[in-house]
């Protein structure tokens, strides 16, 4: 048997498997020697135990009542006994933070006779009551299973009876009947009544939050930040104290510096004569912490401390919970803030500055998914008129959408495509899925530590919160703003939440100060230190990285673009892009042609575009390699809708006349060249063989940009890439083909042009026989868009909408893996090619070319697995050179020395 519980005066911050992050954390602010309440923490170990066998491991009970007895001894109080009883909370801790995601249970102890001590011991009967109808409504809730609106009904009934705006109003007597109207709901909603057993209560509420991490909320949140099922979560018992004592006695969360701006100094809110879990909830606006210095400058001078105490020993921005109990400061709760992109920047930059971290730490510091945040376009506020309502800025970006006023509306709405903003007094955890729905959350009540502002800066998502001039109608699905504009719900609005403005209708975007910083290479003067701290991050990645960044680039502006986000060439352009709009007749002149003369006519006609877009690459990225694939998809992609038509066909020959010649023609063509899987047909390599002229059109088109950029006293470095090969010997004879245009057009214009010639690798077949094809590629370049395909059997285009939201919910997916790379498939073969690769041919170079390239997690897989060089989106450039250093440094840490292939 293991052992399943600690003492806090027994762990470490770095048990955070064992004890979950709140369990290690409140025993490590005990061993820093902070002001911790005593109790103790029931392991990850303990709730899976309990899980798989659906009882309590052997043995649990008894630590738990000899850890008990330990808190009992250093209260100088029991649990349970009649006067002045000991009260516990129970709560919730994973090993990775699950903000409000699981179950708290706070005033356990509490029952008909002990209340009565507490008021008496207490001398403040109000508190008494308030700490008992609390934990009838939370037990009620979260343990027996009733509704938690009923009780939410019950206590706006009593408010309402009472003329009175919120619940601190209410007197011991209103509280004590309110009790006793919980307790029958109680009974009535669940069969049963309030247990008056303290050990009971502490029992059952221990199961109750082992079993919330199986519960929907704590799951779908696992999906969305990728947490493993398996892990369970600790349980903490903890002395009560009590914020709700009166003037005197308050509850916070502080952070030790701005989470949403990343701005150093002592930042939170505090509600005074409250207990925490008012503060999180937003049930009431809280106070700055300015605020508490002026009603408690002792408590906020020790508070202070403490702040710099953890910050340093955790080297971090820390985001504290904390209590004031009669004028006594008690730490709650400490762990390693939730932050936005901004600030997760400028906080990395500071602390190295400071000498906290290390310039490589504070690369680990930040991602390059956060680095994307920072790129999203924001408001033109030029142009947006004056905001319906100002709130809190909570969480940076700009967002609009349809206000929609509950979860399940934003749900609905969101999966038929529409955007929506999520407007609500306060959010809760069961507002999760709506939050995850929507482009914006909007509340009326709480602060920048509410649920709504933690929650959402996790997720990345625009929020504003307690704008105090928002009156939120839920039943009549409306807001009302200061000013008296009502905004039903489907009507558009912007939220800004750098600003806390909220605007009618869609404001215009503008882009953000770090696209204008990568574009122009210098900051604005009004922008924040994150952009100063991007530059600087990314320059440590680029001199960190052993992956070369390209992009993929059709034309010389984005290639150009690409350039100036920091690309070391086009690792992809893609041939086929460039006979779309105009050019497209041409394309039909070529797949019509009746005879040899028609079809190079027809791609002589198209040689010279060809050449000029280049030539226009080319120069763009003068000196860096350009990779040009040959033409990939089927050319009947180049032709109309075969459906369309035939409708025009048919409907001409209903009405007694003949089709237009060319309709009839082209219909021909392509009845003839249809295929019931054109993705595995003819295409790709296939069309150069068997469509006489096409390939060597392409390659002429290359080869004479090269000789006009070298006249032009430039550096061109084009490389050409064969795609769709399954065999060798289809790229043998397409190498000839490409060598033998290369040779006439070098003799032909006294220029010596070479150009390496590779293949794709995107087909099972050509990763698992590499060592053959690498004997006649110059180089390879995975295509993992069509690998994904031809691995897992799957059509993109049909089953991401079909069933691929199915399988993210049951967990057979982490994540898309058309979006992050499958490792263990698509990776193996991967892997299998870039070995057998190199072993026929030392020193092949290989990249990746495929959406891939500029996914974070697959940017590691890539550097692991030894490629030269990720080729992505030119908007991905930046965030692919910052995982490829961030990538770097992690292989030296785990390898304990310098990297290498």
């Amino acid at each position: 048997m293991g052992r399943y519980v600690y003492d806090f005066s027994e762990g470490r911050r770095d048990m955070a498997a064992l004890l979950g992050g709140k369990g290690a954390n409140l025993a490590e602010m005990t061993r820093l020697g902070l002001p911790v309440p005593p109790g103790f923490t029931l392991t990850t170990e303990a709730c899976r135990a309990y899980l798989d066998t659906g009882s309590e491991p052997a043995g649990l009970w008894s630590a738990v009542s000899a850890h008990l007895s330990a808190v009992e001894s250093a209260a100088g109080r029991l649990l349970g006994q009649a006067d002045d009883p000991l009260l516990l909370s129970v709560r919730s801790g994973a090993r990775f933070s699950m903000p409000g995601m699981m179950e708290t249970i706070l005033d356990i102890g509490l029952n008909d006779d002990s209340v009565l001590g507490l008021a008496k011991a207490s001398g403040n009967e109000r508190f008494a009551w308030d700490s008992y109808r609390r934990l009838v409504q939370m037990f009620g809730s979260t343990v027996m299973g009733v509704d938690a609106g009923c009780f939410e009904d019950a206590l706006a009934d009593l408010k309402e009876a009472r003329g009175v705006p919120d619940d601190v109003r209410l007197t011991a007597d209103d509280l004590a009947d309110l009790v006793e109207t919980f307790k029958e709901l109680v009974h009535r909603e669940s069969g049963e009544y309030f247990p008056q057993s303290p050990a009971e209560q502490l029992r059952r509420s221990v199961l109750a939050v082992f079993q919330s991490w199986n519960g929907e909320r704590a799951r779908l949140y696992r999906r969305r930040e990728h947490i493993a099922d398996d892990l369970g979560t600790a349980v903490t018992v903890q002395r009560m104290v009590f914020g709700n004592l009166g003037p005197d006695s308050g509850s916070g969360v502080a952070f030790t510096r701005d989470p949403a701006t990343g701005r150093p100094g002592l930042y939170g809110d505090y509600l005074p004569d409250a207990q925490g879990e008012d503060v999180v909830a937003g049930i009431r606006n809280t106070v700055p912490l300015t605020e508490l210095e002026r009603l408690d400058p002792e408590s906020h001078a020790r508070l202070s401390a403490h702040l710099r105490t953890l910050e340093r020993h955790y080297r971090d921005l820390c985001d504290i919970e904390f209590t004031i109990e009669r004028g006594t400061l008690w730490m709650l709760q400490t762990r390693v803030g939730k932050r936005t992109a901004e600030a997760a920047f400028a906080i990395a930059a500071q602390l190295a500055d400071e000498g906290l971290i290390t310039p490589d730490e504070a690369l680990a510091r930040v991602s390059g998914e956060q680095l994307a945040r920072l790129m999203f376009p924001r408001f033109d506020t030029s142009h947006a008129g004056e905001p319906l309502v100002r709130g809190l800025p909570a969480s940076p970006g700009a967002a609009a959408g349809a206000a929609v006023f509950d979860s399940a509306e934003a749900v609905r709405r969101a999966k038929t495509g529409e955007k929506v903003v999520l407007v609500r007094q306060e959010t809760t955890p069961d507002d999760l899925p709506g939050m995850i729905a929507a482009q914006a959350v909007l509340t009326s009540r709480g602060g920048k530590t509410s649920h709504a502002a933690v929650v959402a800066r996790g997720m990345g998502k625009v929020c504003v919160c307690g704008a105090e001039g928002l009156a939120v109608d839920v039943g009549e699905r409306r807001f009302t703003a200061a000013d008296g504009t009502v905004v039903q719900e489907g009507t558009i609005v912007s939220v800004d939440g750098s600003t806390g403005a909220v605007y009618s209708g869609t404001v215009p975007l503008t882009d953000s100060a770090v696209i204008r910083f990568l574009e122009d290479g210098c900051a604005d003067e009004a922008a924040t230190g994150a952009v100063a701290a991007v530059a600087r991050l990314l320059a440590r990645a680029d001199a960190a990285r052993r992956l070369e960044v390209r992009a993929n680039a059709d034309t010389p502006e984005d290639a150009a673009r690409a350039r100036r986000f920091g690309a070391q060439g086009v690792g992809l352009c893609r041939t086929e892009h460039m006979f779309l709009g105009e050019r497209r007749t041409l394309v039909e002149a070529m797949i019509l042609a009746r005879d040899e003369t028609e079809r190079e006519a027809a791609l002589s006609a198209l040689l010279p575009l060809q050449r000029e877009d280049f030539t226009g690459i080319l120069e763009a990225m003068d000196g860096l390699p350009v990779t040009i694939r040959l033409i990939d998809p089927p050319l009947h992609e180049f032709l109309p809708d075969r459906t369309d038509l035939a409708v025009r066909v048919a409907a001409a020959r209903a009405q007694g006349a003949e089709p237009a010649a060319h309709d009839a023609e082209l219909l021909d063509a392509v009845n003839r060249m249809h295929e019931e899987n054109p993705m595995l047909g003819l295409r790709g390599v296939r069309l150069g063989l068997v469509v006489p002229g096409l390939v060597a059109m392409q390659v002429r088109a290359v080869a004479e940009a090269v000789v006009r950029r070298t006249r032009a006293g430039g550096s061109p470095r084009a490389e050409i890439m064969v795609p769709l090969v399954g065999a060798v010997e289809e790229l043998r004879i397409e190498r000839a083909e490409v060598e033998r245009v290369l040779a006439e057009v070098s003799q032909e214009s006294g220029v010596p042009v070479h150009c390496p010639v590779g293949t794709m690798i995107e087909l099972p077949r050509a990763a698992l026989t590499a060592g053959r094809i690498a004997e006649e590629a110059e180089f390879f370049s995975f295509g993992t868009n069509d690998l994904t395909q031809t691995t897992w059997g799957f059509s993109r285009d049909d089953v991401e909408a079909a069933f691929f939201s199915a399988y993210l919910d049951k967990g057979i997916f982490s994540a898309s893996p058309f979006e992050t790379l499958d490792r263990d498939g698509v990776g193996r073969l991967v892997r299998i090619a870039v070995d057998e690769g190199r072993a026929a041919r030392p020193g092949l170079k290989i990249g990746v070319c495929g959406e891939h390239g500029g996914d974070p997690a697959s940017v590691h897989f890539f550097h692991a697995a030894g490629l030269d060089y990720v080729s992505c989106s030119p908007f991905r450039v930046p965030v692919a050179r910052l995982e490829a250093g961030r990538a770097a440094l992690e292989a030296t840490d785990e390898g304990g020395g310098s990297d290498s292939r």
